[in-house]
Formats: structure tokens, C-alpha cells, sequence
């Protein structure tokens, strides 16, 4: 309850911890706020950030960050690589995380290559996916060749529909993902 102001200073100055990402691995919080494209923005190029990056405007290029959160407005014509990516509005493009999320508000048109991947119920999604251990690795080129991608549901998805990943020519197992339940 009382402290010396020694003690204040020790604890405001301490880094935050580091978080645990999907695959144990540990990585250091942000102590930054995420870049946010706003909902009046219009954006032609490249986009590359070490951060965090918010979009809730419009982009004409590719997307690099470390997370990627997509608003229900934004609507994004290029391909987006990122550590997690939540999809709420529009991708006209390849999406490589490590994890991906679909909202049921999301409309994503291309090639998914994923380390985790989650549907929510009514997400719209026209493209191949294709799990990888490490879907940011430069082994895997810049875009999922489709001749080597389960085709997935090209229509909104119900409560009941579970999409399912033929197996390929090579030893990959299939996979099955069953859409979550939107809140």
C-alpha cells in the first residue's frame, strides 16, 4: 500500500514481460501503440512494420508486420505476411501467418499459408489453403503455388459446414477445420 518512491521508480522503469505467441516462442511485448491506417485513408505501396498494424482503411499493395488486424471497412488488394493476421473486412490477395483468423464479417479472395488457422461462422473465403511449419519462410516463395493447396468452401460458411483439405500428392496429412462460433 505505501512504497518509497525508490520502489516506484524501479517498477515503472521494468520492461514488460515477454508473452508467449501460439508456438511457445517467447517474444517481447510492444511498448509502442499499433500503426493504424484510418478508415479515411487510401494507401498505394508496400507497407512494412516491425509493430503492430491496424487497417481500417484502404490499401493498393502488399502488407508486412508482426500482427495484422483488419477492420470490417478495410478492404486490402495485395498479399499480407505477418506473425497473426484477424481478418474482419476485405483481402484480395495470399495471406502467409503463422496464425490467421477469419471473422464472420471477412471476405478473403486468394491463397492461404497458415501455422494455425480459425473460421468463424459466416467468413467468406475463395482460395486454397496449406499448412506449413514456417509459413514466413522464403522456401515457400512469395505466393502458394495452387497446384499444392487444398481447395477450401467458396461460399459463406454455415454453423454445421466443416471444410475440409484433401491430401496432397506428396505424405501431408489431410486437415480438417470446423468454423468457431461467432460471438
Amino acid at each position: 500500500m505505501f512504497s518509497s518512491k525508490k520502489e516506484d521508480k524501479t517498477m515503472a522503469s521494468a520492461p514488460p514481460p515477454p508473452v508467449q505467441n501460439q508456438a511457445g516462442m517467447r517474444k517481447p511485448r510492444s511498448a509502442s501503440a499499433p500503426s493504424i491506417i484510418s478508415s479515411d485513408l487510401v494507401v498505394t505501396g508496400t507497407l512494412r512494420s516491425s509493430g503492430d498494424v491496424q487497417i481500417d482503411g484502404r490499401v493498393e499493395g502488399d502488407v508486412q508486420s508482426s500482427s495484422l488486424m483488419i477492420g470490417e471497412k478495410a478492404v486490402i488488394k495485395g498479399d499480407v505476411m505477418a506473425e497473426e493476421v484477424v481478418v474482419r473486412g476485405t483481402i484480395e490477395g495470399s495471406i502467409r501467418a503463422r496464425k490467421v483468423v477469419l471473422a464472420s464479417t471477412c471476405r478473403v479472395q486468394g491463397n492461404i499459408l497458415h501455422e494455425a488457422f480459425a473460421v468463424e461462422t459466416g467468413a467468406f473465403f475463395e482460395g486454397n489453403c496449406r499448412h506449413a511449419e514456417n509459413p514466413l519462410g522464403d522456401d515457400f516463395g512469395k505466393v502458394p503455388q495452387a497446384a499444392n493447396l487444398a481447395p477450401v468452401a467458396a461460399a459463406p460458411l454455415s454453423a454445421t459446414a466443416a471444410l475440409t483439405a484433401r491430401p496432397m500428392a506428396s505424405a501431408t496429412p489431410s486437415a480438417t477445420f470446423t468454423p468457431l462460433k461467432s460471438n
